[in-house]
């Protein structure tokens, strides 16, 4: 709570204003029941006071009147209020999601992140709005009206209904928790079903492809099922909590009806001889009446509103909960005395590194002791079997991920003592799996330095290969890709990063298989470009097609056990191992 309570702090002059029209609006709604009391008085009707009975109705519209300014400024204001603390927190909230690490997204489906981001803070921003201003006001009014009849009609009456009001407290207090646990369950379901339509609309084209449309569909609907299970669940408890509400306020009427007709029965028969002395008289008339059930009503209501926006209040604080799930991960750990390093002056190395992804208790080792060294300026190739541990090597350096123990040096400094800026500023990674942004070539290119010039963003395409088919496109650089440049070859989307990289122009060069997409004639271009932006550059390359690394100064060949081979490619050749043997069975022809 306290935590919610601080996003008010930077709007608190719109809240300010919110509450005291809020206010005010409640205080307006009294002017009726002391209206109403004055004009019934059957004294000033038989007195035949019409200008003083006049004069009261023209107050109460003048009343009204004012009572709509303020209904006006709370409807736009205060929703203005919601929308701002709702912005602030999505942005809070995207902003972090930036600082999380990779583990973070590995475990969690991008679908469910997005319904926290969208969905939970829309009920969040009424819940900002409305939670406050309706629980203050509905408390605010039964206090008041409380004490209007206790004043004005009589503290019997007032007794009378308050009475109920504890057991109403009591009701809603046992049914909250029932209510909390439902609508927590359908948020967690709202995000499964989010993540399932993220899934099936990112590959359809591979569901097309495999004719595998029912089985998406079969997918779909069971957790279509157990949305509409939790959402049933959900509105099952709401409804228990609201008939139980709604039972409470028939109640409350007729306590209310009864209490008044018997007391003013006892107004009405003078002669009704009670025998009690409570200082003030136990029978009303008919316009204490009128005012009395007037004003039960203004307790009765508060209820109400309180019942209406419980199911608002449930939905937001439960997708504030979720909201504060993420804001407390933990981020990327920074030193706390960060080093800002300009470049790689001598040499990365790996001292005795273990790797694993899980933290279960027995999960296979991804690196098991491993010991390289990487010298500056050098091309050094990563090959082998799959699941050797090559691109999470490419992974570790930037620290994408954390080593589990032994530690990775940038030049004497361990790699966990650097500032991740600073780090991978000086990391450029082109990787198998090609991600492009929703947008034109250009703003893809220029995700590599965002302040480049039109002159270097073309530049990096030449190098990259890829400006003449660029150049002839209708829109040219400014042509829009579609979602993860749908409407590109895998090949041209791979050239994109590679200008991507180009552009950049990194100290440290990552290839995780980055030619793999490629056509032979393009590799071979490409291969080039790659090979001239590796000179006086620190470059690690990934491959399984070994034509791309016949050239490196060193080939490090890695299985699950370790590093097993390394030398340069005839020096391997020559030994005729697993390096040799891979290289026969590709080029056997």
């Amino acid at each position: 709570m306290k935590k919610f309570i601080s996003y008010y702090k930077p709007h608190w002059k719109l809240f300010v204003i919110d509450m005291i029209c809020s206010f005010l609006i409640s205080l307006c709604t009294f002017a009726y029941p002391f209206v109403t009391e004055v004009i019934m008085d059957k004294e000033n009707i038989k007195a035949g006071k019409f200008d003083l009975i006049l004069l009261f109705c023209g107050l109460l519209v003048l009343i009204y009147i004012i009572k709509a300014i303020l209904n006006y400024v709370v409807q736009y204001w205060g929703h203005i209020l919601g929308v701002r603390i709702q912005a602030d927190m999505r942005k809070e909230l995207f902003e972090h999601l930036q600082s999380l690490p990779f583990s973070y997204f590995d475990e969690n489906k991008t679908g469910t992140i997005m319904s926290r981001i969208i969905n939970d803070l829309m009920d969040i921003a009424e819940l900002a709005h409305h939670g406050p201003e309706g629980i203050f006001l509905s408390i605010f009014s039964i206090i008041a009206a409380t004490i209007y009849l206790s004043i004005r009609v009589n503290p019997l009456l007032a007794i009378l209904l308050c009475m109920i009001i504890p057991f109403v407290l009591v009701f809603a207090i046992v049914r909250r928790k029932k209510m909390k646990a439902a609508f927590k369950k359908m948020r967690e379901e709202t995000g499964e079903i989010n993540a399932r339509v993220e899934s099936s609309v990112a590959g359809i084209r591979v569901t097309k492809a495999y004719t595998a449309s029912k089985d998406e569909i079969r997918k779909f609907n069971e957790s279509n099922k157990a949305f509409q299970k939790a959402r049933a669940k959900a509105y099952h408890e709401m409804g228990v909590f609201n008939s139980g509400m709604g039972l409470f306020t028939d109640i409350f009427n007729a306590i209310a009806l009864v209490g008044g007709a018997l007391l003013l029965y006892v107004g009405l028969n003078e002669n009704i001889n009670l025998n009690i002395n409570l200082g003030f008289n136990i029978g009303i008339n008919e316009a204490q009446l009128t005012a009395y059930l007037l004003s039960a009503s203004m307790i009765i209501n508060p209820i109400r509103t309180l019942i209406s926006i419980f199911e608002q209040i449930q939905n937001g604080m439960t997708g504030f909960a979720r909201f504060t799930e993420i804001i407390n991960m933990k981020p990327e750990k920074e030193a706390e005395n960060p080093v800002h390093v300009e470049g790689l002056k001598e040499e990365i190395r790996f001292d005795k590194v273990y790797f694993k992804y899980s933290e279960e208790e027995n999960p296979d080792w991804i690196l098991n002791g491993l010991d390289l060294s990487i010298k500056k300026g050098k091309t050094v190739a990563l090959v082998g079997p799959s699941g050797g541990g090559k691109t999470t090597i490419c992974h570790l350096i930037p620290r994408f991920y954390e080593v589990s123990d032994g530690a990775i040096y940038f030049d004497n400094v361990d790699v966990r003592d650097i500032s991740f800026n600073s780090l991978r500023k000086t990391i450029g990674i082109v990787a198998q799996d090609v991600f492009l942004f929703t947008g034109t070539i250009k703003e893809n290119i220029a995700y590599g330095k965002l302040d480049a010039t039109d002159e270097e963003i073309i530049e990096a395409a030449i190098r990259a290969n890829i400006h003449d088919f660029i150049t002839g496109l209708p829109e040219g650089y400014n042509t829009f890709i579609g979602e993860r440049g749908v409407k590109l070859s895998g090949g041209q989307k791979q050239r994109l990063s590679i200008a991507r990289a180009f552009l950049k122009n990194p100290e440290i060069l990552i290839l995780d298989e980055a030619t793999s997409a490629l056509d032979n004639i393009t590799e071979m271009q490409i291969q080039q470009s790659l090979e001239s932006l590796s000179k006086g550059r620190t470059t690690i390359v990934v491959a399984h097609r070994l034509s791309t690394v016949k050239n490196a100064d060193e080939i490090i060949v890695i299985d699950k056990t370790g590093i097993v081979e390394r030398g340069n490619h005839f020096e391997l050749i020559k030994t005729n191992g697993i390096y040799a043997n891979l290289y026969q069975y590709q080029f056997k022809e």
